[in-house]
């Protein structure tokens, strides 16, 4: 078959077994547009195929975005791209939207994705660079009257064992969102002090077990015992927890995991430094009546996103800001079982 025709048959990845278990065999799973058959019958059941993300509260966003032909719009956080491709279709190839991400591995898919649902160039910007730089963005194309940021992190990440977010299958400690720059959770885990990690672990996941889990690291650390895996990880929080009494020990592992993750994902990716930064320029990238909803996973960043909100609206920097937090509906949580934790959050500028 000729080396340049687009549609040479490749053979899939051979799997042991009736069903593929490994991230890299699940072709019809990573292959949504082909068998989208498959796919709808894995959302039905409420699981996210592998490589991709179902988009959270896309209608409660619409709804309070007021999204009109012409405006200019920001998603701070492009990742997968579903809630920028809703956008993309409000403004109907009128104004234009930009998209930020310091992900190069899934920015180049994303930026693939809308073209071949119809966006290109001209209605959507994609650049790579962390969201805490809105302001050099606003610099250069202006303010915006609509801003969205959607804080979690892309299930296509999660699910990716060499990107190293999950313990579900096994992979590098790695937990970088752009694994070009700074140093992984593994590198973290071996330079990082004792009172610091516990700190950690407290402060950005609330975690009951942190001095348990610092004590294990250690005990591992001074053994020579490498902690290099999401495996390896998996095991210290599981001998950590090893004294609880049998019947609560797998769930409390699995919750203690999860926080544990989620705490050096934050650290080593200084989400909250991010965030603060993100906040304190927000105002100056929306245009009067601007508009900005935010999505957040976790109450470290949902008390950050309040505190702001509020504090702007009393200095009158905002007219309005959400005065509950807004939550999905039991039907979405019950399709999509990652959207459990979402809150959202908005406000309109002056």
């Amino acid at each position: 078959m000729d080396e340049k025709n687009p549609h040479e048959h490749k053979r899939r990845v051979r799997y042991k077994g009736t069903h593929p278990r490994h991230f890299n065999e699940k072709y019809k799973e990573l292959d949504p547009e082909r068998y989208a058959d498959t796919v709808e019958k894995i959302r039905q059941k409420g699981n996210t195929p592998a490589g991709m993300h179902i988009s959270i509260m896309v209608s409660e966003i619409l709804d309070f975005l007021e999204i009109q032909p012409g405006q200019q719009g920001l998603d701070a956080t492009l990742g997968y791209g579903g809630h920028t491709l809703a956008m993309l279709q409000k403004l109907n190839h009128t104004g234009h939207l930009y998209g930020l991400d310091v992900d190069p591995i899934e920015s180049v898919k994303t930026r693939k994705r809308l073209a071949e649902k119809g966006f290109g160039p001209e209605d959507v910007t994609v650049r790579l660079t962390n969201f805490a730089n809105i302001d050099q963005v606003a610099a250069e194309v202006g303010a915006f009257d609509f801003v969205l940021a959607d804080l979690g992190v892309s299930s296509m990440q999660i699910d990716d064992p060499a990107r190293g977010f999950s313990f579900k299958n096994d992979g590098p400690l790695d937990l970088r969102l752009d694994p070009e720059h700074g140093i992984s959770a593994a590198e973290r885990l071996r330079t990082t002090e004792r009172g610091e990690l516990v700190g950690m672990l407290e402060e950005n996941s609330d975690e009951p077990y942190a001095e348990e889990i610092a004590a294990e690291v250690f005990r591992r650390r001074a053994a020579g015992i490498p902690i290099e895996t999401t495996k390896d990880l998996y095991h210290v929080v599981e001998a950590a927890l090893s004294f609880l009494p049998p019947k609560e020990q797998k769930m409390a592992v699995k919750k203690s995991c999860q926080r544990t993750f989620q705490a050096l994902r934050i650290d080593i990716n200084h989400e909250f430094e991010v965030l603060y930064q993100f906040l304190e320029k927000l105002p100056g990238v929306l245009k009067p009546g601007g508009r900005v909803a935010i999505l957040t996973f976790h109450s470290g960043e949902d008390r950050l996103v309040k505190k702001s909100f509020k504090q702007l609206q009393r200095e009158g920097i905002y007219s309005e800001v959400a005065r509950d937090v807004i939550r999905p509906s039991a039907e979405e949580c019950r399709s999509n079982s990652r959207a459990t934790s979402t809150k959202m959050r908005w406000a309109i500028k002056a």
